[in-house]
């Protein structure tokens, strides 16, 4: 087995994330990084913050792979002056290439949604919104079954024991008591898909950062009390993939005849430190 370089990385990439399937208005791909660069160390994180780059760059990562873009908007400079400005220079300094699967890793097979899909057991998953090219089974958001009828609180429950802890926790809409069977997820922020959901007839939809304004909008246009809400952290809701996502370039590394050590970043990015609810006291 080989240590690949740099470009034999982002071919193996590629092939599980291709930028077609990104959206029109993301940045995806190679964001700092040379192509001949020997890489034998390669590190998933959700966001590439500086307390993550310095995670990876103490590892001795030459590659952090990231779901979150560094620059999704149009910048003219990366002094560091700024926090994106450092973030490159650190990046840079410290010898990692730094690399966005972000809407294309939502898509495609294997992505972030399915593997909440997957988490919850579901069954006949189809995505809720179609890519416009790529194959059937990939798109924005999954639809399927649960293995049987569950109440909307065990599924709550059940979803939170397998995210990482987070101030926010999980918020829900509906009674806990209430049956479901059918069920839209959409990992990250996912309140611009609230027609598709309701056009899958889902009896809930999981997703994160529901707004208070779609998610009042939502539960007044429903008739029969359906689909109810499971709001998760937008952190917590992608870091699920992580791990998946380091075992599946792993495998295409070395199905090329390449070896690499991966890892997962154990920073918690969630913007949030704590949260106060009724009857909750600071010392």
């Amino acid at each position: 087995m080989q240590t690949p370089v740099l470009s034999d990385v982002l071919v193996a990439a590629e092939e599980l994330w291709p930028e077609s399937l990104a959206e029109d208005w993301d940045r995806v791909g190679l964001v700092v990084g040379r192509l001949d660069a020997e890489i034998d160390r390669i590190m998933f994180a959700v966001d590439p913050t500086l307390e993550v780059i310095d995670e990876a760059l103490e590892w001795g990562a030459q590659l952090l792979v990231t779901h979150h873009p560094l620059l999704l908007k149009g910048v003219n400079s990366v002094a560091a002056t700024s926090g994106k400005g450092r973030a490159v220079h650190r990046l840079i300094e410290g010898g990692c290439a730094l690399l966005t699967v972000h809407t294309n890793g939502d898509s495609a097979v294997g992505g972030v949604s399915d593997v909440i899909a997957d988490a919850l057991g579901l069954t006949d998953v189809q995505p809720l919104v179609p890519a416009a090219l790529g194959l059937v089974e990939e798109g924005i958001g999954r639809v399927g079954l649960l293995p049987g009828v569950e109440k909307l609180g065990d599924l709550a429950a059940r979803i939170f024991l397998q995210l990482p802890a987070v101030a926010g926790g999980v918020r829900v809409a509906g009674d806990k008591d209430a049956l479901v069977h059918k069920v839209a997820v959409c990992g990250g922020a996912g309140d611009s898909l609230f027609d598709a959901v309701r056009a899958s007839e889902a009896d809930v939809y999981v997703t994160a950062d529901l707004r208070h304004h779609p998610a009042s909008e939502a539960r007044e246009a429903r008739v029969d009390g359906k689909p109810f809400l499971i709001d998760l952290s937008h952190f917590a809701s992608e870091w699920l993939w992580l791990p998946v996502a380091a075992q599946a370039l792993g495998n295409v590394l070395a199905d090329q005849g390449f070896e690499a050590e991966l890892a997962v970043s154990a920073t918690n990015t969630d913007p949030w430190d704590f949260i106060l609810t009724p009857g909750t006291r600071l010392a």
